[in-house]
């Protein structure tokens, strides 16, 4: 296994993990630090990027600074399998193969994964979350032309939405499960950050050339082989049926703290907004040498999220006086994320579970019915396998807090698939009589 020693060691290359390493590098040019990420290409979710999009000129911005820094390692396509004990982690990386990473800081910036909530025909072709389509269109996958719906909760939408039409998508409706008052309360807060309005403005158009509907959500996807019909519940009594090729749903996005629970960092449980790692002033977490930035800490968007990065990176390398000067603009990102969370929290139709027959668990064909019988996450998992598939509960598991509000947190490793290999390693390097 091939072993390396840093003095900071980030995970997550998105916004929080390249603003983390750049104020790092840049303040202590002697430090060694590394960067790793399980995709291909470092910029997260918001600066993903694929064969018709270029990489965003901040991500450009952020990656030039560390090639300048000259100490500052990227593995990409590197994914944690576990931690070896609470200063280093196991990893399998697509260039370097199995690595150690020892560290005497490390910083979390794991992100957050977005919240998919089933509904009946939410397995057929076509249907996708509201992220996951985003994710698809820089990928490379075409919809110019495609009749689309976009559906679910909170700002992700719009940005789906902007996304599918510059790809050439026809889209039909954007269906946005919190109330009109509620989002007319969030337009009007938008003033209080300029910024943030303009970007509304320039990403709908107004919403020009298709339906906004508030208080609504998808009861049923239709379709022979795939997706065809969407059918949308409007208010208590109305219904809508529209003719579509595809439909993006998400519920917003919930904190990914597996890596920081495994560790044993505090967190702090919500079942509507999801379980985050909690943070000091500093952006540390329970444990002195281990910080936490970005989405994993609270989902507050791409601004929060590099700020808080930076003073994770500078606090990581003891420059707290220019952390402490930060605080002032992450407080005020952390009020418009308040603002967010209080806007579009999931109301009573959508966290009304499905009907019995529509499936809970798609990895293991589990109904609502199956589930709804039993009264924790362990029971359910025992006695119907839910949570049990590939996915390993990542998102009937949110489901289940929302639904439920059960504890649904996997913080045993391996935290993804891994080769034997690789486990065999693990064993070998925590149990000495291994060897």
């Amino acid at each position: 296994m091939n072993r390396r020693h840093y003095d900071v060691v980030i995970v997550g290359a998105g916004p929080a993990g390249l603003s983390a390493a750049r104020a790092a590098a840049q303040k202590q040019a002697h430090a060694r630090i590394a960067v790793l990420d399980d995709n291909p290409r470092t910029g997260g979710q918001v600066w993903r990027h694929g064969p018709a999009y270029p990489p965003a000129p901040a991500l450009n911005e952020r990656l030039d600074a560390l090639l300048r820094a000259g100490n500052v390692d990227v593995f990409s396509s590197a994914r944690v399998v576990a931690p070896l004990d609470d200063r280093s982690l196991l990893v399998e990386s697509a260039q370097h193969g199995l690595l150690e990473l020892g560290c005497e800081r490390l910083i979390l910036a794991t992100g957050a994964r977005e919240r998919l909530l089933p509904f009946k025909g939410w397995t057929l072709p076509g249907v996708t979350g509201a992220g996951g389509l985003q994710a698809l269109i820089k990928g490379g996958v075409p919809v110019r032309g495609e009749r689309i719906v976009i559906a679910g909760s909170g700002p992700l939408l719009i940005a789906s939405l902007a996304t599918a039409r510059q790809a050439g998508a026809n889209v039909l409706a954007v269906i946005e499960q919190a109330p009109w008052t509620a989002v007319a309360r969030f337009g009007v807060g938008l003033f209080a950050t300029p910024s943030k309005l303009w970007q509304a403005a320039r990403l709908t158009h107004g919403f020009a050339g298709l339906r906004y509907l508030t208080g609504s959500v998808v009861r049923e996807a239709i379709g022979d082989g795939r997706v065809e019909q969407v059918r949308i519940r409007q208010g208590r009594d109305g219904h809508l049926v529209l003719d579509c090729a595809r439909i993006a749903c998400g519920y917003g996005l919930v904190p990914n703290v597996t890596v920081g629970e495994s560790l044993g960092c505090a967190v702090h449980r919500d079942p509507a907004a999801g379980s985050a790692l909690i943070v000091d002033d500093a952006q540390r977490t329970s444990l002195a040498h281990v910080f936490a930035a970005g989405e994993c800490t609270g989902v507050g968007g791409m601004e929060l999220a590099s700020v808080e990065g930076e003073i994770a990176g500078l606090q990581a390398v003891d420059a707290q006086r220019e952390a402490a000067r930060l605080q002032t603009q992450r407080d005020r990102w952390r009020r418009f994320a308040r603002r967010v969370e209080t806007a579009f929290a999931p109301r009573e139709a959508a966290r009304a579970l499905p009907s019995d027959d529509t499936l809970f668990c798609r990895c293991e064909d589990v109904t609502c019915a199956q589930v709804r019988e039993h009264t924790n996450w362990r029971d359910a998992k025992l006695q119907t396998r839910c949570g049990m598939g590939p996915c390993q509960g990542r998102i009937c598991g949110c489901a289940a807090e929302l639904y439920f509000g059960w504890n649904t947190a996997q913080v045993r490793p391996p935290f993804s698939p891994a080769r034997i290999g690789t486990l065999l390693e693990a064993v070998r390097d925590t149990t000495p009589d291994a060897k």
